[in-house]
Formats: structure tokens, C-alpha cells, sequence
């Protein structure tokens, strides 16, 4: 043990001057410490209680003769004594127990006051016979409780245990030695172990160790030893394990028995615990002098040594231990800082002590590293690279590794760095720089198996301690491909995989069975960034994906994608994009994105050279291309079956246009504007006849067979579609005359038959028949001199009939008129004998109307002034005059029929005729003669 080495770790407080102060007079009995006081028990029964720096507080009598034992609590101000006192009778002991509580005073004298004596208990009863008490313990339950334990020369321990203060206790003893020689049998100490809800009590005796369970009824009792000590050198450590002094040694006891011990020589007078450290003042045998040491047992050094007096009590309070002499001087020893005793250990360069004291006295973990570094500098700088690094090592995670990476970048020291970068992984540490710097360092040592440990060691699935992109990055750029692959694969990183197999590799088919193995959202985004590269090559495969992406059911949460999400893997291959777009539409009946997918595909079907109309306008198409892959063919190469390609998109096209726009549905699957723009920019006739027709533009349809002097297949379209019979429009033959009219050629063959529509519906006049057709130079009168005549025939015929007409009228005018100057000038004779509403025999009283109808008066209403047998007749004309009247002020009805007439001069005639157009006076804005025609 003398080969311990020695530093001195602790200093003496107050230049080693201090004293008990001289207010303390009697002699010193017992002390205790606690709560930042010291209390001192003296002979003459005074207690004293001291300050920090031995100053006196103040005193008091606890006692009558002398206060033998005195111990502070901790959770409670109180102080407990063991005295003695005036002898009250022999039977009664002079011995007691008292509890002071020091927060409260009651006075003595005129100017004084003492702690409140709250109560006074005999230790010694009948049942409990008096011995000399040799130690005095006390613990603190939850308060109020305390369980106080006093030893006895006998070999018995008397315990009380309850609430003192209000004396609810119960006394029990426990037996420990029961010699006949009584000086083996006296408590030289105990000390308590609580453990959770298990109160232990050891006590020690110059023969015996014993261990008693109190929690037992009675408490049961173990001897952990056959020899004990002779002295009360007995502590109680951290872990609570019982210490005990004895000349050759101090031994550790814990529950089942003694534990180590340290052979340190000298007889133990007084022992103690602080903070870890192990206090013990021995008297040395060959000089006689006293040794106060406090030794680190963990790391087995004496953290201070000093020759001291003879000691008669060792206390620790105030941060810090104190040694009280006989003489009643005193020390302060108080631990020096951390940093203070690391520097000591620096500059005899211990650095192995440093670092084991920091780590026992459980210091920060940045101290700790900051001890480690210097110990790595130390070994660095004598080139033990080696144990530097493993110093370097423990830092990781307080040092910066930037300081240790740059110190090993020299090549000779990649073995070094490259450990150091794999601990900063394992701990999950490494930046993206740090991972670039280990993989190239594998990479330059050619280490497989260390490479594959650090890429394929991974525990579970996305847990890497590295940056997965810079690996990949690395890996691959060292061609390192399979490593590559293999993290991108198991971190989830799809298009790094899917990148090294297509761009690296060359595998499109592994590429493809890849994604194929994805959930349907992972492989549709890599279908979208890798779709251009696998068309070209695998164009079949790649589309069997994208229609069991667009097509499948997925999970319930996943909406299938649409085909126009992958237009632009497309763009150089429009012939894949046709075979996709047409397998899905197939399939696919109700896709939200049918406009889409029909518009793309008729562009598709129309184009003439198999490409978007803006794809040649991309970059990408502006220079000279030495392949196809864009479905463009170079003019030279346009044969037969090129053109034949181009006519069996064509008639898909129109076979698309009508498959899309059913017959019970008013809106097509495709954007008409577009598809007509599409068929006008691609000249497709049979398209923008289909798309024109379908809308109701008969003049649209006309009009390209105008532009294609398509006269026979102009004349079908027209009896097709002029017909008024099944919803035609008859003035496409007014527009048809007009074509032949302007057309500056001899086309007397269809104006013959137009002439004969014409007159069939009788769409136009024959004066306007004349005016259309004269602006043809090549057209004679041979060609319209039959139309003419028969128009001339048929216009006499209505002449005639309508002079037959006006005739009539005329005549039943001027008779209705003589009728009625008759009726105002001449009598009227009623012969009618029988009433004509029930047509019984007429009697009086009889009612007469102007109409030669006569009625029973009883036969017609009261105040009838209407002939019942007229009245529906007249009623039916004056609404007529009142529809009339109506319809002559809704002018814009009357101008539309004008427009919308093929003969306007008629509807005129016909209002005329009607009387809706009238002759009215302006009033007083002329004369009376003066009048204008109006509605």
C-alpha cells in the first residue's frame, strides 16, 4: 500500500488556524454534524453549536452533568442528546434522552433563551436494565418517525423507535453477545442500511460482525464475521456497505458477509466517508505520530496525507471534513476543483490517473473528453499513433473530428483515420464528408471486406449511420457498382438503383423487373424519370408496365395514375406512345383523362409523319438525326408502305372520331376544337366532314366540298343534308346555285339538277335564280329556259287563282255590306215560331237578336245581350284581332320572319293582309289628311 502514489487533491482551509472557539470551556464529549452547524457536546452538560469557520453560534444546558452523545437531524431542525442528569431517586436512572428543537427558544435569565427541550425520555427502565452506553444512532423515518438505536457494553442494543417528540414510541433490545467476558461484548459501532422498505442494522463488537433485519417480528439476527474491532472505528459508505478499521486492515461488509479489504497498516483510530474517499486517521507504531490520509480506492491513490494531533473527533460538514484535536484546534480539509487537480496530473504527465479520476468521480463527458485529447495529443507527439487514436476515439462526440481527421490525413496514417471514421459512423456521427472520406479510403486500400462490413452490416432496413446519397455517390464513382446498388436497394433510394442499372449498367431488363417489384406509387415516379431511356430500348416491356400502373387496383389508398402522367417519356417515340395510348383505351372505358388521352391519340393518328406537331420544333429535333427513334422518316425513304401507314392511321383517326362521340351523347371524349384544328392543319377531309356534320355546320360541310370542286359529291352532301323533310337545312342549295354561279366554268349538268331542288322546296325566286347564275359567263339561257317556264306557268296559275279570290271576297264584301245598310235603315220581321235553344214552340215573352235568332226569355241568361248561338263564332274573332293587335308591336318577330324567309315580300303581304300593319293619323303633329303606315 505505501507503493500508492500520493497527491495532494485536498488543502487546508482558514492557513490550518482553525480552533474551537473558547465559548466551548468544558471538555469535548461528542460531536455531530448536519444542517450547516456543528454541535458539540461537553462535559459540564453544555451544548455548543458552531458556524462555518468554527464561530459560535451559541449555547445552552442540555444536561445537569455530561452530555455523553448528541446526534442532528436532518429533515427536522431537532437536536437529539444522550446525558446525564440530577438522580431524581435511586430507582430512576440518571441517564436520558432529550429532543431540542432548535426553532423554537424559550428565555433563561433576562437575556438569554435556550432551544425548546420538547421531550425527556428514560433510556433505562425495568424491563431495560442500565449499562454503559458505547455508541448512539439514530435514523430518520419518515418523519415523524425516528428509529434510535443505543449500544451497550452488555452486548445489547435498546432501539426505540415512533414519534419521540410525542413519545408514541415502542422499546425493543436486541441481543448481540452474551459473553461472560464483558469486553468482548460491548457495541463499539453500528450503522444503519436502508434498502427501499428494508431496515438493516449492523453492529460490530470487539468478537463479532452481526447484521439484524428489522423488518421481522422479532428482528432476525446474522454474524457476517467472528472478529469485529476494539475501537468505534466504524463508517458507513455510499454504497452501504459497513467499513471497519482494525490494525492490519479495513474490511467492507455488505449483506451476505464481509467483502474486500485494504491492507492498510496502523491502528485505526477513526474512519469516515466523503465523497468516494475513504478517510482514516492511523497512529503510526514506529514514530508515534498520527496520519490523517484520505485514500481514492478506485483509482488507488492517496489523494492527501498529513501528520496531525491526536484526534478526538472527525466530522464532515460544509463541503468539506474537520478534525477536532484533544487540544481543541482544529482542520478544514476541502477537495480541490476538478480542474485544479487535472492540471497537477498534466504536468507530471498522468495523464492515465487524469483520465481514470475523471471517470470515477463521474465528471461531465466533455471534461472527459477534453482529458482523453490531451492524453491523444501527448501520445501523438511521442508518434504513438496507435494509442492515440484510441484515445481520439473515446472523444467522438465532444471533439471536433475535423481535429483528429487532419492530423491522420498522411497516407501512412490511413489505417488510423479510416478506424477513427468507422467509430464516428458506428456512433452515428458521420457527416456526408466524413462518409466520402472512409469509402475512399477503402476505396484506396482495396478493402472489399472492410467495405462490404460498412455497407452491408446495417441491422434493419433504413437504419444506416452513414449518408446514404454520398455513399451511393461514392461507390459508383469508384465503380463500386454492386455496393452502390446494394445500399440505394435497401434504403429505399429507387432512382439511385434504377440510375447505376440504366446508366451505369446497361441492364434494362433487371431495371425493369425492378420496378416491376415496387408498390405502384414508387415505380409510377420511376417509370417517370427513367421512361424515356427504357422506351428506347425496351419499348414492349415498358409498356406492359405502364398499363399495369394505369389499369391495376393498388391498395385502396393509391389512385391509379393516368396515361398522360407519362406523355413525356413519349416525346421521341410516338409510334410506342400510339400502340400505349390505344391498348388502354381499350381496356379503359370510363378514365377520367379520356379527353386527354382521345385528343393525343387523334394527333397521333392524323400526323403525317408520325409526330406531335410541336416535337420538331424541340432542341432536340433541330440538329440532323442519323435514326428513326423519333418515327420520322427522311423524305428519301417515304415508300409505299409509309404512305400506307399513313392511310390506316387516317381511317383509325376517323374510326377514333366516331367510336368517341356516340350517338346518345351530346358532347364527344375529345375536344372538338382541337380535333377539327387537327384535321384542318393535316388536310383530313373525312375528319372535318364527320366533325361538321356532327355539329350541324352544313355550310362548313358544303364548303369543303366547294374547295375540293368535289361537284358530284357536293350535289350528295346537299340531298343528304338539304333536305327540310329529316331536319336538313334547304338554303344549302340557295349557297350550292351561288357556287355554280361563281364557279367561272360550264357546269350546266348540275345546275340542272340544283334548278330542280331549288323549285321542288321552292327555295328561291326565280328573279334571284336569274341574278345568281348570270355571273357565270359559261352558263346559257338553255340551261334555266325550262326552269323558267314552268316557274312562269306556275306563277300564272297563282295569278289566276288569286284573282278567283279577290273576286269572291269582293263579292261577299258588298254583300255583307248591303246587309248591313239594310239592318240600320229597314225593319226587321221575326217569323221564327220555335225558340232556338230548346227548339220548343215560341211563347212571351220572347227575346229577339239582329241574327234572325229568337229564344224563350227563360232560355238565356239575365241581361244576355248576345245571341248565345253567334256570340263563339264573334268571341273567336276578336281574339284573333287582339292576337293580331299583340303581334303588330313585337317588331323584332316581324323582322325575323322577314330575314329568315325565303320570300319577304310575302310575309309583308301577309301582315298587310292580316291588318297587323296599319294606316294611323299623327295627330295634332298634321294635318288631318295626312297619315303614314305603321304598326
Amino acid at each position: 500500500m505505501y507503493q500508492w502514489r500520493k497527491f495532494e487533491f485536498f488543502e487546508e482551509k482558514y492557513a490550518g488556524k482553525g480552533v474551537v472557539p473558547d465559548e466551548v470551556a468544558g471538555r469535548i464529549e461528542c460531536c455531530s454534524s448536519g444542517r450547516g452547524k456543528i454541535a458539540i457536546g461537553c462535559e459540564d452538560g453544555t451544548v455548543s453549536l458552531l458556524d462555518r469557520g468554527f464561530k459560535f453560534s451559541y449555547g445552552f444546558q442540555a444536561h445537569t452533568s455530561s452530555v455523553l452523545f448528541l446526534q442532528q437531524l436532518k429533515q427536522r431542525n431537532f437536536l437529539l442528546t444522550v446525558g446525564e442528569d440530577e438522580q431524581i431517586s435511586p430507582q430512576l436512572s440518571s441517564v436520558c434522552l432529550k429532543v431540542f428543537d432548535l426553532d423554537k427558544t424559550q428565555p433563561e435569565g433576562p437575556s438569554t433563551s435556550i432551544p425548546d427541550c420538547i421531550q425527556i425520555l428514560r433510556i433505562f427502565t425495568n424491563q431495560f436494565p442500565e449499562a454503559t452506553i458505547t455508541s448512539f444512532l439514530v435514523l430518520e423515518e419518515a418523519p415523524p418517525i425516528l428509529l434510535i438505536a443505543i449500544g451497550l457494553d452488555n452486548g445489547c442494543i435498546y432501539c426505540i423507535q415512533g414519534d419521540i417528540a410525542r413519545e408514541r414510541i415502542k422499546r425493543f433490545m436486541l441481543q448481540v453477545e452474551n459473553r461472560q467476558d464483558k469486553t468482548q461484548c460491548s457495541i463499539t459501532g453500528m450503522g444503519f442500511r436502508v434498502d427501499g422498505k428494508a431496515f438493516q442494522l449492523f453492529a460490530v463488537t470487539p468478537a463479532s460482525v452481526t447484521l439484524f433485519n428489522l423488518q421481522t417480528q422479532p428482528a432476525s439476527r446474522q454474524t457476517l464475521d467472528q472478529i469485529g474491532s476494539d475501537v468505534n472505528s466504524v463508517a458507513m459508505n455510499d454504497r452501504l456497505e459497513l467499513i471497519i478499521g482494525r490494525p492490519e486492515a479495513v474490511y467492507f461488509y455488505e449483506v451476505d458477509g464481509r467483502g474486500p479489504c485494504w491492507a492498510f497498516e496502523g491502528e485505526k483510530k477513526f474512519l469516515g466517508w466523503f465523497r468516494g474517499y475513504l478517510l482514516c486517521v492511523m497512529a503510526d507504531q514506529r514514530n508515534g505520530n498520527n496520519t490523517f490520509n484520505i485514500y481514492d480506492l478506485k483509482n488507488r491513490l492517496i489523494a492527501h496525507s498529513i501528520v496531525v494531533k491526536e484526534v478526538s473527533h472527525m466530522l464532515c460538514e460544509w463541503g468539506s471534513i474537520l478534525l477536532i484535536m484533544k487540544d481543541k484546534s482544529a482542520i478544514c480539509i476541502g477537495e480541490k476543483d476538478m480542474e485544479s487537480k487535472l492540471d497537477m496530473l498534466f504536468k507530471k504527465n498522468l495523464y492515465t490517473v487524469a483520465i481514470n479520476l475523471v471517470q470515477s468521480q463521474q465528471a461531465d463527458a466533455a471534461a472527459t473528453a477534453e482529458v482523453l485529447r490531451k492524453y491523444g495529443d501527448h501520445l501523438y507527439s511521442k508518434q504513438d499513433f496507435d494509442e492515440a487514436m484510441a484515445q481520439y476515439i473515446h472523444t467522438i462526440g465532444h471533439l471536433e473530428p475535423s481535429y483528429v481527421i487532419q492530423k491522420f490525413l498522411d497516407t501512412q496514417r490511413i489505417y488510423n483515420l479510416t478506424n477513427y471514421l468507422e467509430n464516428l459512423h458506428e456512433k452515428g456521427l458521420g457527416s456526408k464528408d466524413h462518409t466520402t472520406l472512409l469509402l475512399n479510403c477503402y476505396t484506396k486500400l482495396k478493402d472489399v471486406d472492410k467495405l462490404n462490413v460498412f455497407i452491408k452490416s446495417e441491422d434493419g432496413v433504413g437504419e444506416h449511420k452513414f449518408d446514404v446519397e454520398t455513399a451511393i455517390r461514392v461507390c459508383r464513382a469508384a465503380n463500386y457498382h454492386e455496393h452502390a446498388m446494394y445500399v440505394a436497394k435497401k434504403a429505399g433510394r429507387h432512382e439511385w438503383y434504377l440510375k447505376i442499372l440504366l446508366e451505369d449498367l446497361g441492364n434494362y431488363d433487371e431495371a425493369l423487373q425492378y420496378i416491376s417489384s415496387l408498390d405502384q406509387g414508387q415505380a409510377g415516379v420511376t417509370v417517370k424519370e427513367y421512361g424515356k431511356l427504357l422506351i428506347e430500348h425496351k419499348p414492349t416491356e415498358t409498356i406492359e408496365i405502364l398499363m399495369k400502373l394505369c389499369t391495376e387496383e393498388g391498395s385502396n389508398a393509391y389512385v391509379l395514375p393516368s396515361p398522360v402522367d407519362f406523355l413525356n417519356i413519349f416525346i421521341h417515340h410516338p409510334r410506342s406512345l400510339m400502340i400505349f395510348l390505344e391498348k388502354y383505351i381499350n381496356k379503359v372505358k370510363d378514365s377520367p383523362a379520356q379527353v386527354e388521352i382521345h385528343n393525343t391519340l387523334l394527333e397521333l393518328y392524323l400526323s403525317t409523319d408520325l409526330t406531335f406537331p410541336l416535337m420538331s420544333q424541340s432542341p432536340a429535333n433541330n440538329g440532323t438525326s442519323n435514326g428513326t427513334s423519333n418515327g420520322k422518316l427522311p423524305q428519301e425513304h417515304k415508300d409505299s408502305k409509309t404512305v400506307n401507314d399513313h392511310q390506316d392511321r387516317l381511317e383509325k383517326g376517323l374510326e377514333l372520331l366516331k367510336r368517341a362521340w356516340p350517338s346518345d351523347q351530346e358532347q364527344p371524349l375529345y375536344d372538338v376544337d382541337l380535333a377539327i384544328i387537327l384535321c384542318e392543319m393535316n388536310a383530313f377531309k373525312g375528319g372535318l366532314l364527320y366533325l361538321y356534320e356532327k355539329l350541324k355546320l352544313y355550310k362548313e360541310v358544303i364548303a369543303c366540298y366547294m374547295r375540293a370542286h368535289d361537284h358530284v359529291g357536293l350535289i350528295a352532301c346537299c340531298k343528304r343534308l338539304g333536305n327540310s323533310g329529316t331536319g336538313g337545312d334547304p338554303t344549302l342549295w340557295a349557297d350550292l346555285l351561288k357556287y355554280f354561279g361563281e364557279l367561272g366554268e360550264d357546269c350546266s349538268k348540275e345546275v340542272r339538277e340544283v334548278l330542280t331542288f331549288i323549285e321542288r322546296d321552292d327555295i328561291l325566286p326565280p328573279i334571284m335564280v336569274l341574278q345568281t347564275l348570270s355571273s357565270n359567263p359559261f352558263l346559257s339561257l338553255s340551261v334555266i329556259k325550262d326552269y323558267i317556264s314552268r316557274k312562269l306557268e306556275h306563277e300564272s296559275k297563282l295569278i289566276e287563282e288569286d284573282r278567283r279570290m279577290i273576286d269572291k271576297y269582293q263579292e261577299e264584301t258588298s254583300t255583307m255590306r248591303k246587309e248591313i245598310q239594310d239592318l240600320r235603315t229597314n225593319a226587321r220581321i221575326f217569323q221564327l215560331s220555335k225558340c232556338t235553344a230548346c227548339t220548343f214552340t215560341l211563347d212571351l215573352p220572347a227575346v229577339h237578336f239582329m241574327c234572325m235568332h229568337s229564344f224563350h226569355q227563360r232560355c238565356v241568361g239575365d241581361n244576355e245581350k248576345e245571341c248565345p248561338e253567334c256570340a263563339p263564332e264573334y268571341r273567336s274573332v276578336l281574339e284573333m284581332k287582339r292576337t293580331l293587335e299583340q303581334n303588330s308591336k313585337n317588331q323584332d318577330q316581324f323582322f325575323n320572319q322577314v330575314k329568315s324567309s325565303k320570300d319577304g315580300f310575302s310575309v309583308i303581304a301577309e301582315y298587310f293582309g292580316k291588318g297587323i300593319i296599319s294606316k294611323t293619323s299623327k295627330g295634332a303633329a298634321g294635318s288631318p289628311d295626312s297619315t303614314t303606315t305603321g304598326f
